[in-house]
């Protein structure tokens, strides 16, 4: 069995010690894959501080480092079949998820940003005063960490890559233990673009085992995470041993308003997506759904009726609509949630089981489940799921509306379905999400940035705003007093 290397300074290393990957539709092995010890993620932060100290990527022409960027764009394009492959079989994700979403929109990720970089880091030059002028300038970070989830491991390593590589920082990509396969295969397509030793240094590893290695060191400059609150504490802990920046998005339990006015069949079908897709393990899943009292249970009857016709199967059939969660143990944390909401008085309308198919019994398939009956005291309501399970309930007005998608520890992200464009843009005015969609779900656009408030965590992904959490701003102020003699050289007299 072919065991995937990490890739540290340029070369691809097998490790002495070594994973299985499994594929959760089958539960079986797929693939080995290396992992770090703490010897080679020294090494892997060292090359990149060494590289970003005394190499020329940070410092190498605009031009350059554009074509470099987009030859990565072009090799994922490339090999998008098998890349699409690799990310089914390792996620449990439809093929047709990652064929048609993750893969395309990580090449285009690469592709945006290194067309559209440079107006990103042009400086600005003021004139503060008749003595003064400033010229402000933007600047790599440095050695940035990024580290990937595994429910998007190939796109969101793509999003946090073109920008802080775009940049001109250099790095160290940790993906999730359970995911690495498509991040370690794109280390083969950086390396083939011709990427400098160095700059990109992938160890694959458990969190548990090098979290506070990566997070605490002085050599690292910033640390850019995606996933669950829990672990985020965990990092905010270990990066206070040394000042660095962070960048965190931390999870969600987003909220769908459905207004009575709404074209009801699409309101239906997009809240469908928006709750099950990926198996509902999404950050910006609309766990929360909230229908106008005046349609809830016309609402409710033909949601539940299509969730019950969703179909599950194996993730590489182009006819499966919903794959396994990740793993057993992350559907054992589903069952609990569940459990505990029966137990709090809520109602599971379908769903809520281990599907019975013979076909499915050794994958982690798990049936969509929806859930009415639920206050804002119980745990569902308040706490991430992370798998496929929504709940349902009413309000009157948009003023209650508001207050139930706010009633939440976390701000990521809201949907809006209504025909009334005024009402729902000033619903959205009042929403607390970093990201409101309006009759419409999961539209991510390279131009516009990407992340959430309160425990949703802090800075942006995408757009000019998410490029710009990768580079530093230098202010340089320059004196033009006549004759060159500024107030200062006359303070003490001399």
């Amino acid at each position: 069995m072919n065991c995937a290397p990490l890739y540290i300074n340029g070369e691809f290393i097998e490790s002495k010690d070594k994973q299985n990957v499994l594929n959760p539709s089958t539960g079986k092995v797929i693939a080995q894959a290396s992992l770090a010890s703490e010897k080679e993620v020294d090494l892997a932060i060292e090359s990149a501080r060494r590289a970003f100290d005394r190499g020329d990527w940070p410092g190498l022409p605009l031009k350059e480092r554009k074509a470099i960027i987009l030859k990565i764009a072009e090799g994922i394009f490339n090999k998008a079949g098998e890349l699409a492959k690799i990310e089914t079989e390792n996620t449990g994700k439809p093929i047709k998820e990652t064929t048609f979403m993750d893969v395309p929109s990580a090449a285009k990720t690469f592709e945006y940003i290194a067309n559209n970089f440079e107006n990103y880091l042009a400086g600005d030059t003021l004139n503060v005063t008749e003595e003064a002028r400033a010229v402000l300038l933007r600047e790599p970070m440095g050695v940035t960490a990024l580290i990937i989830p595994w429910n998007y491991p190939l796109l969101i390593a793509s999003w946090k890559l073109a920008s802080a590589l775009t940049a001109g920082n250099t790095v160290i990509l940790k993906p999730s233990s359970l995911t690495p396969l498509s991040t370690l295969e794109l280390g083969k397509i950086i390396h083939e673009a011709g990427v400098p030793k160095g700059v990109v240094n992938i160890v694959n590893a458990s969190g548990a085992k090098i979290g506070q290695t990566l997070c605490s060191d002085k050599r690292v400059d910033m640390i850019s995470f995606t996933g669950s609150l829990e672990v985020g504490k965990e990092i905010l802990r270990y990066s206070s041993a040394s000042v660095k920046k962070l960048l965190m998005e931390l999870g969600g339990k987003s909220a769908s308003l459905i207004f009575a006015d709404v074209d009801f069949d699409t309101a239906v079908n997009s809240s469908l997506c928006s709750a099950f897709l990926n198996q509902g393990q999404m950050c910006t899943a609309m766990s929360r759904i909230f229908v106008q009292d005046t349609i809830y249970n016309k609402f409710v009857n033909s949601f539940v009726g299509k969730a019950k016709a969703i179909k599950l199967g194996p993730s590489e059939s182009h006819e499966t609509q919903m794959g396994p969660l990740i793993t057993d143990s992350q559907r054992k944390k589903v069952i609990a949630y569940l459990e505990k909401a029966k137990a709090e008085g809520a109602k599971i309308l379908c769903g809520g089981k281990i599907p019975q198919d013979p076909a499915l019994k050794n994958g982690y398939f798990f049936e969509p489940t929806v859930i009415t009956g639920v206050s804002p005291s119980m745990h569902i309501f308040k706490e991430e799921v992370f798998g496929p399970v929504t709940i349902i309930s009413s309000f009157s007005d948009s003023k209650e509306a508001v207050a139930l998608a706010n009633n939440s520890y976390f701000a990521l992200a809201a949907c809006i379905f209504s025909r009334d464009l005024s009402l729902a843009e000033e619903v959205a005015k009042e929403i607390n999400a970093g990201t409101v969609w309006l009759n419409t779900y999961g539209m991510f656009y390279n131009q516009l940035p990407y992340g959430g408030f309160k425990q949703s965590g802090f800075g942006k992904e995408l757009g000019r705003e998410g490029f710009l959490e990768y580079t530093r701003l230098k202010n340089i102020i320059i004196d033009h007093s006549a004759e060159g003699k500024p107030l200062v050289n006359y303070w003490y007299g001399f």
